[in-house]
């Protein structure tokens, strides 16, 4: 393709990554400097991103495509606000939601192109998943994509370090609703399940770590990971450390996953407990492992033996 103007929603880690990797290809990639931190105006000048002063409004008049990287619990909001501003072009939701919020994206934003600016018709919806980590690289992310539209999206990222995969599920043609399109949940489907055991299971071990704790033998829990899960006592520091960072993104996250497992006939409990396990941690990047293990137990408490 040649050059399009891709508007990004926003540059946050993840997203500023992303981007780097469109303008790099040759594509004009715009943001909203308006109420954004001094860190994300940094990683935009870094990737280079071009900033609009005339925020949202100016992003949806000059943008062929929008593309939303954002924390979930933010997700439909964004799409919404997009709506209302009249957007009429391709969207691309890259959250981490469920399949059945990302069916709500799509929607909102066909029923769009009302607003501001817009051509009515609204937007056409692109489902994506992301998974992998910021730094760009080949191998570093892996984007996942559903919908009708998906193709368009994927050669954005021609010649990219963005590996982007097409998910063909026609079966959730059939639960399209709304205007959502077909295919659309397919790629948050991956995202979902992928997630599920990566950061559930994160949030587990760090119980198992806490729990011990609490009924002082965390020591032996330690040797005997040591001698029977080698690395886990060093993985637990490394979800310690997460959780601390990035766990606040990750509450909505795992209520996302427990709704997309009760959709499918599975328990929810799994993520819901997960959800409360990152709600507890302190959402401080410079704290330290004990503080992260002792937040967690010291909401309730734990009974003893």
């Amino acid at each position: 393709m040649g050059e399009v103007t891709i508007g990004l929603l926003h540059p946050g880690e993840m997203g500023a990554a992303v981007g780097q990797c469109l303008a790099a290809a040759g594509h004009r990639v715009l943001w909203v400097p308006s109420g954004r931190s001094s860190a994300s105006a940094a990683r935009a000048e870094a990737a280079g991103l071009t900033g609009v002063d005339g925020g949202l409004a100016e992003l949806v008049r000059s943008a062929e495509v929008i593309m939303s990287v954002c924390p979930p619990h933010a997700a439909l909001d964004t799409a919404r606000q997009v709506a209302a501003a009249g957007f009429g072009g391709l969207y691309l939701d890259a959250n981490a939601i469920s399949p059945a919020t990302a069916r709500q994206v799509a929607a909102t934003v066909a029923g769009g192109g009302g607003g501001e600016g817009g051509e009515g018709g609204g937007a056409d919806g692109v489902d994506g998943g992301i998974i992998g980590t910021p730094p760009v690289g080949p191998g570093f992310i892996r984007l996942y994509l559903s919908g009708s539209r998906a193709g368009q999206v994927q050669e954005l990222f021609d010649d990219t370090p963005v590996d982007v995969r097409v998910v063909d599920h026609g079966s959730l043609s059939e639960t399209a609703q709304d205007g959502a399109g077909a295919g659309i949940g397919a790629a948050s489907a991956v995202k979902m399940a992928y997630a599920s055991w990566t950061k559930g299971s994160a949030a587990l071990l760090l119980a198992a770590r806490t729990l011990a704790r609490a009924q002082g033998v965390e020591d032996v829990l330690l040797a005997e990971w040591g001698l029977s899960q080698p690395g886990l006592e060093e993985r637990s520091a490394r979800a310690a450390g997460s959780a601390a960072s990035k766990g606040w993104r990750w509450v909505a996250e795992m209520e996302e996953i427990a709704a997309t497992m009760g959709a499918a006939g599975l328990p929810e409990g799994f993520h819901l407990a997960a959800a409360e396990i990152y709600r507890r941690a302190p959402h401080d990047a410079e704290i330290g492992l004990d503080a992260v293990l002792d937040a967690l137990s010291a909401e309730k408490g734990l009974p003893e033996r």
